[in-house]
């Protein structure tokens, strides 16, 4: 060995040791077969918990240095140069992760963003969150969808991802940091900012934009395309109040819930393809239920202070469909993400402390185009929506108004039976009871049915009448797809559209959405300067 190295080693430790940085360096020194005297530091690089038997182990990846001492750590700060005010212009319609990705990436790359969102900033969309909690009434434009940061702000901030090969999902996480989010992201194997963090996080990013030239418009919902004469080249977005923008390309960024956004693209001609979504409930469970499933504790012990909230991740395939948890909130709130007054829709959120006494997940089953046939003929293309909105009004009519939302114990659900009464819950606005196996499409419920049954004999006490189905998770991800070249990301028949993230169906989370808008971003700048 040279006079000075650095080295990355895997240990594992018992839960209780996984702090002890001496224990980490007696580690690293057995793992490199060397005096613990030759250890100069170590530093933390991934962490992840190993719950599979019942002494909990921690696996930790560690930097290590001999003879030595490691590199200072990365300071994590916005550096951003200031765009030209007269270059190139790139609108952005939409301020979730993909649209405020994109506009910070066309900010590296030389290039000035203007991003449009409907709904209002985080601060003040806060406010108006309470309407919808309290009194059962949604402000349409600025709610759990629609706002600043989209989607994500108000509903958890998970950051895991499988989407390891479409992008630099590091560079995303830092951008995170960078703007305010816990380091701790960083080295967490299934990191999560949390709903109470991530608004300071999105604010501080449009910060950025502004302070290096960009612009972010609130408030500022488009609602037509503005063409070339000929009509095969975009050139900017028009508004309701009747503004126009306009850019040398466009990124639409406006996530899965604009359905307006859908319909205005389909009158006016822009191609449009039909896509898989899911759809079904939402799963809620004591939590201290699912740690002593998780953590194979005996139940009523108090889970071990080192030890979040466990979560699950639970998939099987049923007749050809997926049956599958979705968005798992340990320590969370199943929170109304309706964007229309005569419907209920359910989602999840946890804060960062994850210290709610309930679990929830959404447990969905994949939805095909062919399941929409009923609403072809009436909305071709949109049929899946049409599915989506006609079960979010049942809801509404079956909770009984107000947000309340319909719910059926687990095994009256299996046993197709109306429950007699419901167990606690976190939906702010309540709970009805109602038959749940009746209210959804038949395909949906037998393979949910027999996912629940699979799923309990993996996680023994799943299935149990302690747990709600609360109806109806919709909004899993977009039933339509904007199609785009697969090379160029541009629209097949109008150029300078570049159709973005979970919307447009090219993602399915924060950071894969994220990471969507980036690849926009420079594909949008790189036909800039052709």
């Amino acid at each position: 060995m040279s006079e000075f190295e650095v080295q990355v080693v895997d240990v594992v430790l018992p839960l209780e040791y996984s702090d002890d940085k001496a224990r980490w360096k007696a580690k690293a020194a057995k793992q490199l077969r060397v005096p613990v005297a030759r250890i100069g530091e170590v530093r933390l690089v991934k962490h992840s918990i190993d719950a599979r038997r019942k002494d909990i182990l921690v696996q930790l990846r560690l930097q290590v240095a001999l003879d030595g001492f490691l590199p200072p750590e990365k300071e994590y700060k916005p550096d951003y140069s200031v765009v030209p005010a007269e270059g190139k212009r790139v609108i952005i319609v939409g301020s979730g992760p993909a649209g405020m990705f994109a506009a910070l990436r066309c900010i590296e790359l030389g290039h000035k963003p203007i991003v449009l969102e409907r709904g209002k900033d985080a601060s003040a969309r806060r406010f108006d969150l309470a309407p919808i909690l309290r009194k059962g009434q949604v402000i349409e434009d600025s709610n759990y969808c629609f706002g600043e940061g989209g989607a994500g702000t108000f509903s958890d901030g998970k950051l895991y991802t499988r989407a390891t090969k479409r992008g630099p999902v590091r560079d995303v996480y830092e951008t995170f940091v960078c703007h305010g989010a816990p380091r701790e992201i960083l080295t967490d194997a299934h990191p999560h900012i949390g709903s109470n963090l991530l608004p300071n996080v999105v604010k501080a990013m449009r910060a950025s934009v502004i302070e290096a030239g960009g612009e972010v418009h609130f408030e500022t919902k488009v609602n037509r395309l503005l063409r070339s004469s000929d009509g095969d080249t975009l050139l900017g977005v028009g508004t309701v109040s009747g503004e126009e923008f306009l850019g040398d390309s466009v990124i639409l960024a406006t996530g899965h819930s604009a359905r307006d956004i859908y319909r205005m693209l389909n009158e006016e001609g822009v191609l449009l393809e039909q896509k898989p979504f899911a759809v079904g409930v939402r799963i809620e469970h004591p939590q201290p239920l699912i740690d002593s499933i998780q953590y194979s504790y005996e139940r009523g012990s108090e889970r071990h202070a080192m030890l979040p909230a466990a979560s699950y991740r639970l998939a099987t395939k049923i007749e050809d469909r997926g049956v599958h948890s979705f968005c798992m909130c340990p320590g969370g709130f199943i929170v109304p993400a309706a964007t229309e007054n005569d419907e209920v829709v359910v989602n999840g959120m946890s804060l960062a402390r994850r210290d709610s006494p309930f679990a929830n997940s959404g447990l969905v089953v994949t939805v095909e185009p062919e399941d929409t046939v009923d609403f072809h003929a009436e909305h071709g293309v949109l049929a899946g929506i049409a599915f989506q909105k006609n079960l979010e009004v049942l809801a509404s009519e079956q909770g009984g108004g107000l947000q309340k939302a319909p719910g059926q114990r687990v095994e009256d659900f299996l046993k197709n039976t109306v429950s007699n009464s419901l167990p606690d819950t976190s939906y702010f606005p309540g709970i009805t009871s109602a038959p749940l196996h009746e209210l959804l499409p038949g395909f949906i419920v037998s393979r949910m049915q027999r996912g629940l049954k699979k799923f309990g004999k993996s996680m023994r006490g799943y299935v149990t009448n302690e747990a709600n189905l609360i109806g109806f998770e919709t909004r899993t991800s977009s039933p339509v797809r904007v199609p785009r070249d697969e090379d160029s990301l541009q629209h097949p028949e109008l150029s300078r559209l570049f159709p973005c993230g979970e919307g447009a169906g090219y993602a399915g989370g924060i950071v894969s959405a994220a990471i969507d808008g980036r690849r926009c971003a420079e594909k949008a700048c790189e036909s800039v300067r052709e």
